[in-house]
Parts: structure tokens; C-alpha cells; sequence
């Protein structure tokens, strides 16, 4: 993949990564997200109808 260096120790395992942002901008998202996934997934969750009632309940509050 043009744009995409490994890093390889004494044995020949990848142990990095170089990727040009230029041309690959879309995988560095990819990576990002997933790793910014796996860091929140023992964080509490909600459920859709909770997350969308709160939404609604805020839209009917005055502000200010």
C-alpha cells in the first residue's frame, strides 16, 4: 500500500507503523475511531430511547 511503512525489529515482526496523512488520511480516521472506541468501551451506556428523550425533553426547556 503506497503510503503505509512498516517498522520491522532484529526478527522481521512489524513493530510500528509510518503512515503518510496525505494519501491516507481516511485510514488514520479509521484507526483513530477504533482506538478512541476500545479506550470508552467500559464507560457507562445508555439506551437510544433514554438518549433521544433527554434530547427532547432539553429542545422544550426554555433557555436562558
Amino acid at each position: 500500500m503506497k503510503g503505509v511503512q512498516f517498522l520491522v525489529d532484529e526478527q522481521g515482526q512489524k513493530t510500528a507503523v509510518l503512515i503518510d496523512l496525505k494519501k491516507n488520511a481516511e485510514l488514520w480516521e479509521d484507526f483513530y475511531d477504533r482506538a478512541l472506541a476500545r479506550s470508552r468501551e467500559h464507560e457507562p451506556r445508555e439506551n437510544l430511547s433514554t438518549v433521544k428523550e433527554r434530547i427532547t425533553s432539553a429542545k422544550r426547556r426554555p433557555h436562558g
